[in-house]
């Protein structure tokens, strides 16, 4: 057992720290003592996380969110900051645990990535297990959809998410550049800052990080019943949704001729309130030590050779009303070799290919009363390629996927603890995939993708039994289960003239085996049975986004649109499946002149009627938003100071990925109106 609290002094004033060396650097700037080189380095924003061999992305669905995007849509869960983009909703167990969900997938079939290597975490086993990162310390987000998703194994069947921190710097620097950021809001009480700071001598690059985030509970438009001790029967807010975390991180590289080896160990660690249960707190903790290089020989068939290693050290206690709990570790480290090949000449067209290995070990555990997954170990081995072939207005691209994996469970250490099979499962999961990427006209680009991917059951999935406060179930695995085999198509088609754009993409996935937590007629200790089963599953929608130019003068005034459909459905049973975001539509003006810039829009979602039997229905409801920002320079340091109003006429909404919607209704609206204030400095 861990306490959280231990370190925590520690790790505020470590924040406190670099937040007053940037603070310091910043105010020099201002007296025309130090002035920074860093802006003038600026380069290109490079997508990371798609095809590695592409300039263009036209052949996957790629979303980023960095700088001015990032602060706008920013909050204090992965699975909320990347609420707002197409195709993307959350689990949103509250507001302190939210992981995203792609074109209705979730779970494990979603990869959350840190620097393109494993997040190796917990928070795909439970709903109310939080994602160990924060906007506050990141550079850019980078989601990923389609065939190049391959490369990060069956695990990305549905989406790729890559959390990008430069904690281990990727480009050289002379001199020092860094970030600062503080902000408040209204409607959960935060009290938030960050800062990073990057200093470049010579051939080396330095880095480190911190930040601070405080909330209190958050507020909602009526009033809701509380049991905590200390607080009111009636409130409006949500009960036991208040957090604190803190994290930091340092790292160096070194830059050679034909390349650069860097290294980085960062923490972060949190206290949050579960929501679901009003006595109930988590307290994590995560570790994580990177080493990466890249090395470009001078004569060889290879032009570039990466590589990454780390290791994950995550542990989490569940507190009863301040008592310790159940215990949840997860030990494991992700390697990764990825070789670029020159190019060869085929006909008139050229050939470019990238080759991998990949190698994966995570041990588990979980030691408390309400530990419904026995201790497992997982190893996985895997190779891949990535091909593709250019031919004047036309690009190909194949890939294939070879994994090894095998899931052991060891039970539990506990001999009052025997529900628990112990075992072995191997599998071999094969994936391949092939797009094709058509410019037709100096404004139009069509494509199409298609492929069969396969996944190996996780842990849970096989040896699961035990009482799930998230689920409000016991939950029991299925040591028989086979591989998760999908085959999906993609077809899409994007337009761009001048400032105007338009993309839309249709999608559908057909499984023969979905791996799902299906109910039962069962009970076990008074609680429901939900086993994991494989069905035949279809999946099937689209994603549109829209821009124009309405006016260009001395200001600009931009509409941007956006809408995303999803239908998920059990052919064996032929009903929905559970937590599918229902139709949801977007608009907002974008106003800019100057420093200035001022957003206003909505996001509208549909009711939720098509749910299973049992699962609750949700109506439809408008969230209204707005934000202004107003930059300004201060002898090369820039200012952008900002606010944010979400929820703008307090609309009570229940969202329909949320479990917490059927198994705790009441505790889990959506948070009332909010007014964030803040400013970020760059330099």
């Amino acid at each position: 057992m861990f306490k959280i609290s231990s370190r925590q002094g520690d790790m505020r004033a470590t924040c406190h720290a670099l937040w007053s060396v940037s603070a310091s650097t910043i105010m020099f700037a201002g007296q025309g003592i130090f002035v920074p080189s860093a802006l003038a380095q600026a380069v290109q924003e490079v997508i990371i996380t798609g095809n590695p061999l592409s300039k263009s992305q036209s052949t996957n669905t790629v979303s980023s969110l960095s700088g001015q995007s990032l602060l706008q849509q920013g909050q204090s869960t992965l699975g909320e900051t990347l609420n707002q983009l197409p195709g993307v909703s959350s689990t949103y167990f509250g507001p302190n645990a939210s992981r995203p969900i792609i074109r209705g997938f979730d779970g494990d079939r979603i990869r959350v990535l840190n620097n393109s290597g494993a997040s190796m975490d917990v928070s795909s086993l439970s709903y109310d297990h939080a994602v160990p990162t924060d906007v506050l310390t990141t550079e850019r987000i980078e989601v990923l959809r389609g065939p190049a998703a391959l490369q990060y194994g069956g695990s990305a069947m549905g989406g790729v998410v890559n959390v990008i921190d430069n904690r281990i710097p990727r480009q050289p620097l002379q001199g020092i550049a860094g970030k600062a950021q503080i902000q408040g809001a209204s409607g959960n009480g935060e009290r938030s800052k960050g800062a990073m700071l990057e200093v470049g001598q010579g051939a080396w690059v330095f880095h480190a990080d911190a930040f601070d985030r405080r909330t209190q509970d958050v507020k909602v438009p009526r009033n809701l019943p509380c049991s905590k001790i200390g607080s009111p029967e009636f409130l409006s807010r949500i009960c036991n949704s208040a957090s604190d975390s803190q994290g930091g991180a340092v790292g160096a590289s070194l830059f050679l001729e034909r390349g650069h080896v860097g290294m980085s160990v960062s923490q972060y660690q949190s206290t949050y309130g579960t929501v679901a249960e009003d006595e109930v707190t988590i307290g994590m903790r995560s570790k994580l030590t990177a080493l990466e290089g890249e090395w470009r020989p001078d004569a060889s068939f290879f032009q570039k050779i990466n590589f990454q290693v780390s290791q994950t050290d995550y542990k989490h206690t569940e507190f009863d009303a301040g008592a310790p709990g159940t215990l949840f570790a997860n030990q494991g480290h992700d390697a990764r070799v990825q070789l670029r090949h020159k190019p060869w000449r085929l006909g008139v067209g050229t050939w470019e290919g990238v080759w991998g290995l990949q190698s994966e070990q995570g041990k588990f555990s979980a030691n408390g009363t309400e530990a419904f997954a026995p201790f497992s170990n997982t190893r996985s081995v895997a190779a891949f390629a990535l091909e593709e072939y250019a031919l004047n207005h036309w690009q190909f691209n194949v890939g294939a996927r070879q994994e090894n994996v095998t899931v052991a469970s060891l039970g539990n250490p506990d001999p009052s603890v025997d529900r628990f099979e112990v075992g072995q499962r191997k599998f071999s999961p094969q994936s391949v995939a092939a797009s094709v990427s058509w410019q037709w006209r100096p404004q139009w680009r069509l494509g199409a993708s298609v492929s069969q991917v396969q996944r190996a059951p996780k842990d849970y999935e096989l040896f699961a039994n035990g009482p799930h406060v998230a689920t409000a179930a016991w939950e029991k695995g299925d040591a028989h289960l086979g591989l998760e085999k999908a085959n999906s198509v993609d077809v899409s088609a994007s337009w761009q003239q001048g400032f105007d754009q338009f993309k839309v993409t249709a999608f559908q996935s057909q499984f023969s085996n979905f791996i799902g937590l299906m109910s039962t007629l069962e009970t076990e200790e008074g609680l429901p049975v939900q086993k994991y089963q494989g069905v035949r599953a279809k999946f099937s929608g689209f994603e549109t986004v829209a821009q124009w130019r309405l006016l260009q003068s001395s200001s600009s005034l931009d509409l941007a649109l956006k809408a995303d459909a999803v239908r998920a459905q059990n052919l064996n049973v032929n009903e929905p499946l559970p937590r599918i975001s229902p139709v949801r539509l977007g608009a907002k003006l974008i106003h800019t002149q100057g420093p200035w810039r001022a957003d206003w829009g909505f996001d509208w979602h549909a009711a939720q009627d098509r749910v299973p039997t049992g699962a609750a229905v949700t109506a439809a409801y408008t969230l209204w938003h707005g934000f202004v920002s107003y930059k300004q320079s201060v002898s090369g340091a820039s200012l952008n100071w900002f606010a944010k109003l979400d929820n703008a006429s307090n609309q009570w909404a229940y969202s329909a990925t949320s479990i917490l919607t059927t198994t705790a209704p009441g505790k889990s609206p959506l948070p009332g109106r909010s007014l964030k204030l803040g400013v970020m400095a760059t330099f």
